[in-house]
């Protein structure tokens, strides 16, 4: 069983912003992120996670987000919205949002895996460190981990992860079509039960819709004896990143704001982590 888990959660453009500079800070501190035996990621935590896992320094994802490299315009409509909270079931819930999904008149798929791969950069081939990137299936609402063991390419389980429901067709990868990775949950905390120890980086602390917060997922696996660290935005990382997670204008202070807060939490975490 790992003993380390470091899990990477969505939050759009801004969001990942404000993850790139909590990597940054918590590095610069002295924690040794690729400590971790396995990562999770999911969404833009999918994207950042596979670049830090095949080697991309964090201070350089930081940088990039400080000056716009890899700014991504990503509206989320209010359709969006309306199918995710049009139950309060959330088997129901994600079902729907699944439907509109693939009923939704949207670009080809090619433009979700064209803007991934520019995402991705350099970062192809599956790391040799554990890496699983989280999607979810917009026929069944069924969470998959994607791993080196998947049959799939990096490329096509973080497209998968990062295709925002509405916004972005569902991909269609290994004959299935899969939708966000943060659909039902923004960093899908379940999947780290075995850790010992689980260091979770969380942009956006509970998924559109009726589905459990990142907290009530942190509680659970507290309860299962792991030692847990939740970081979530607090007070000047939410005021940075605003309310609109799509609003690249926001990206720098974000990502500055992440960065500020991750050297607040730097005793909390090398407590539980190590260094």
């Amino acid at each position: 069983m790992p003993d380390k888990a470091l899990v990477l959660g969505g939050g759009g453009p801004v969001g990942g912003a404000r993850l790139t500079g909590m990597l940054a800070g918590l590095t610069e501190a002295g924690v040794a992120l690729d400590a971790a035996d396995l990562l999770i990621g999911t969404s833009a935590g999918a994207v950042f996670g596979a670049r830090l896992r095949c080697g991309t320094p964090a201070a350089e994802l930081y940088e990039r987000q400080l000056s716009g490299a890899d700014a991504v315009r990503l509206p989320v409509t209010a359709r969006y919205l309306s199918a995710a909270l049009g139950s309060r079931d959330p088997g129901r819930s994600v079902a729907r949002l699944g439907r509109t999904a693939l009923r939704a008149r949207t670009g080809p798929e090619s433009d979700v895996f064209d803007t991934v791969g520019r995402l991705l950069g350099e970062a192809r081939d599956w790391p040799e460190r554990e890496l699983r990137v989280t999607a979810v299936d917009a026929r069944t609402g069924e969470v998959e981990a994607f791993g080196a063991r998947s049959g799939v390419t990096l490329l096509e389980a973080v497209a998968a992860s990062c295709a925002v429901p509405v916004v972005w067709p569902p991909v269609t990868v290994a004959g299935r079509r899969w939708m966000d990775g943060g659909s039902r949950s923004t960093a899908n905390l379940p999947l780290a039960r075995g850790s010992r120890r689980v260091l979770a980086v969380v942009p956006i602390p509970r998924a559109v819709g009726p589905h459990p917060s990142a907290s009530e997922e942190a509680a659970r696996l507290t309860e299962d004896g792991a030692r847990v660290v939740l970081l979530c935005p607090d007070e000047d990382a939410r005021r940075a990143m605003g309310r609109d997670m799509a609003d690249t204008a926001r990206g720098p202070a974000a990502a500055r704001a992440g960065y500020e807060q991750a050297l607040r939490a730097v005793a909390e975490v090398a407590d539980a982590w190590g260094h």
